[in-house]
C-alpha cells in the first residue's frame, strides 16, 4: 500500500490549478512533481535493505504528504493572489516541512537505494556542521526571495517559482539538520544560529505587519501583507522558541557536574 501513496496523491488532486494532472500546470510543476515522487520512491526502496522504525516510517510519508498538499494543493493557487497565503506556504516549508525531514533521518534508506554511497551528499553535510553559516545562508534566502522583485517574479514564472521553493526547502533543511542533529559541544553554536534566526525572521515580519503600503503591489491589500508579517512572527517564531528551549536545556545538562 505504502508504495502507491504518490500515485495516489496525484491522482487524488485532479481539480487543483497547480495539480500536475490538472492541464493547467507547466513544466516545471510537473518536474517537482515528478522529483518528490521520485524522493519518494527512492525512500521505499532504501527501505528494503534498511528498514526504518514504524514511527520513522509513518513520520516520513506524513512529511511527504504535507510537502505534496503545500506545492500542489489550493494553498499554492490561493498564494498567487494572497501575500498571507503565500506565508502560510512558506511556513510550512520552513518551519513544519524542514525539520520534520530532519527528524526522519531518512539518509540510511537514501544511501541504501544508492548502493550505500554518500558521496552526493558529503558536501552538504559538511557545511551543515556549522550552525550559524547555515543560519546566515537561509536568512539571505528568506531575505532574498521578500525583495519585491523577485516576489513578484515568483509569482509570474513557473521555473522561477520552483527554484524559490527549493531554496526554501533546502536552505530550512540544512539549518534544522545543523541544529538538530548537532553534537553536545556544538549546542552553543545551534543555539545562537536559533536566536538568531527567530530574530531576523521576526523583524522581517515585524516590518511586514507595521508597513502602511503594499510591497508587493496593488493586488495585494495592506492587511493581507499585515497578515503575513503576523504569521512570520507567531507562526514562524514558535518552532524556533521550542528548539532554542531544547538547546538551552541540552547546554545546561552539559554543564551540569558528572
Amino acid at each position: 500500500m505504502s508504495r502507491g501513496l504518490p500515485l495516489l496523491l496525484l491522482w487524488s488532486s485532479p481539480a487543483w490549478a497547480h495539480s500536475p494532472l490538472s492541464g493547467e500546470a507547466g513544466l516545471p510543476v510537473w518536474l517537482a512533481a515528478l522529483l518528490l515522487g521520485m524522493l519518494w520512491a527512492l525512500y521505499l526502496a532504501g527501505c528494503r535493505r534498511v528498514a526504518p522504525g514504524g514511527a520513522s516510517l509513518a513520520l516520513f510519508h506524513v512529511t511527504l504528504l504535507i510537502t505534496a498538499l503545500t506545492l500542489f494543493g489550493p494553498l499554492d493557487e490561493l498564494a498567487e493572489t494572497s501575500a498571507s497565503a503565500h506565508m502560510v506556504q512558506h511556513m510550512l516549508m520552513m518551519v513544519v516541512i524542514a525539520p520534520l525531514l530532519v527528524l526522519v533521518r531518512p539518509l540510511p534508506q537514501y544511501q541504501a537505494a544508492f548502493g550505500g554511497s554518500r558521496h552526493l551528499l558529503r558536501p552538504l553535510l559538511r557545511g551543515a556542521r556549522f550552525p550559524m553559516a547555515m543560519a546566515l545562508l537561509h536568512a539571505l534566502v528568506v531575505w532574498g526571495w521578500h525583495v519585491p522583485v523577485l516576489y513578484r517574479w515568483a509569482l509570474h514564472n513557473e521555473w522561477v517559482h520552483v527554484l524559490e521553493h527549493a531554496c526554501f526547502l533546502i536552505s530550512a533543511g540544512l539549518l534544522w539538520w545543523a541544529v538538530l542533529r548537532s553534537s553536545l559541544r556544538g549546542t552553543p553554536a545551534a543555539l545562537v544560529a536559533l536566536l538568531f534566526t527567530l530574530m531576523q525572521t521576526g523583524f522581517l515580519g515585524a516590518l511586514l505587519t507595521f508597513s502602511d503600503r503594499s510591497f508587493y503591489g496593488d493586488a495585494r491589500s495592506v492587511a493581507d501583507q499585515q497578515l503575513a508579517g503576523l504569521l512570520m512572527w507567531v507562526m514562524g517564531g514558535l518552532p524556533y522558541l521550542v528548539a532554542s528551549a531544547w538547546c538551552g536545556w541540552r547546554w545546561w545538562r552539559r554543564m551540569q557536574p558528572a
